[in-house]
């Protein structure tokens, strides 16, 4: 079967200020105030270990022990305000559904925790779309090992040989590369069309575009 897989943050949903915002809620906690903004939302897709070393890297030379000990605060903070910001993408919704009454299997690959992972998608409404969920811990390896997304489709009932993922980073371009499969980059997160430097096999500029090319590319 083919299979569309996505990533989730950054490319199914804008969850930057939630990021954020659990990011700082360690920063005030250790009496440092606030040290991300919105324009720190790129990183916010980086992960949580990437918000802390930015804003630490703000105050001087980074301790790799603290990010360590405020990741699970961070987890924590980010579990009890997961959805108070954050907004899904215009068009996915729809996307999605075309996909699947298309015929095509589809699920999400993400670099987010399994829990949280589900915890979002549940609170956005979106979990049952998708056939299979794999997260940053469900496997001993995550993105840009091949093995989370080869998973991610196989749980979905899909075939890799017929499959893409649909993301926003660099991270997302590896995995790509590393399963062999196409990847197209959505230009409606905060680096545009930046993303266009990582050279994807496609650029998805709305969700609208997404059934079309997902039928181009696995024929």
């Amino acid at each position: 079967m083919r299979t569309v897989v996505f990533d989730l943050d950054g490319t199914i949903a804008d969850t930057s200020a939630d990021l954020l915002a659990a990011a700082n809620v360690c920063f005030r906690g250790l009496g440092h105030g606030d040290l991300l903004g919105p324009e720190d939302a790129l990183t916010a897709f980086h992960g949580g270990r990437a918000m802390l070393r930015l804003g630490f890297s703000r105050l001087g030379a980074v301790d790799d022990a603290m990010i360590d000990a405020q990741y699970p605060v961070l987890l924590d903070a980010y579990g009890q305000a997961i959805a108070v910001h954050t907004r899904l993408y215009p068009g996915v919704v729809e996307a999605v559904e075309t996909l699947r009454r298309d015929g095509f299997a589809v699920s999400i690959c993400t670099n987010k925790p399994e829990g949280l992972a589900e915890e979002l998608c549940l609170r956005l409404g979106i979990r049952g779309l998708f056939g299979a969920l794999i997260g940053a811990d469900t496997l001993p390896t995550r993105k840009p090992d091949a093995a989370p997304y080869v998973a991610a489709v196989r749980q979905a009932g899909g075939n890799v040989a017929r499959s893409m993922l649909i993301g926003d980073t660099e991270t997302d371009r590896m995995t790509g590369r590393a399963a062999g499969v196409p990847v197209a980059l959505v230009t409606f997160g905060p680096e545009g069309r930046g993303v266009e430097r990582l050279q994807p096999e496609a650029l998805l500029d709305h969700f609208d575009d997404l059934p079309e090319l997902a039928a181009r590319f696995l024929v």
